[in-house]
């Protein structure tokens, strides 16, 4: 078997190629044949009202062209760009990993993978605020 294969939880819900699709009472998987589907699981959507630190918005960023709610070549530079303001910041070794896979991916207009990268980066940022009083 080929293609990206989807682990499904009871009930479930995952967004393909713009079209919600939810999972019965067991546990399941899918196969998703087609390449360069745009795939998002919801448990793993970032809300709008979430999108409050830097690398939660570069990676909402890459969430709306997987949802089919912006053109990947308007969102290619707003990635770019927000993966370089974060690369200024996050300096340390394993970041620099993620941001360098995070803008390969974007530059192969691969923005799953690309969104993979990136919120890897959210428990560091989140470390990071926690250790900065306000």
């Amino acid at each position: 078997m080929t293609g990206l294969v989807l682990k499904l939880g009871p009930h479930e819900r995952v967004l393909i190629n713009g079209a919600v699709i939810e999972n019965g009472d067991r546990r399941s998987k899918l196969a998703v044949m087609t390449p360069n589907a745009n795939i998002l699981r919801l448990r793993d959507a970032i809300h709008p009202e979430e999108v409050t630190t830097p690398v939660r918005r570069v990676c909402y960023i890459a969430q709306l062209v997987l949802s089919g709610d912006a053109d990947p070549g308007d969102a290619k530079l707003q990635l770019l760009r927000g993966i370089e303001q974060l690369s200024q910041v996050l300096t340390d070794h394993d970041s620099r990993l993620q941001l360098n896979q995070a803008t390969a991916s974007v530059l192969e207009d691969n923005h799953y993978q690309a969104l993979k990268a990136l919120r890897s980066l959210l428990p560091r940022e989140e470390r990071l605020f926690a250790a900065c009083p306000s």
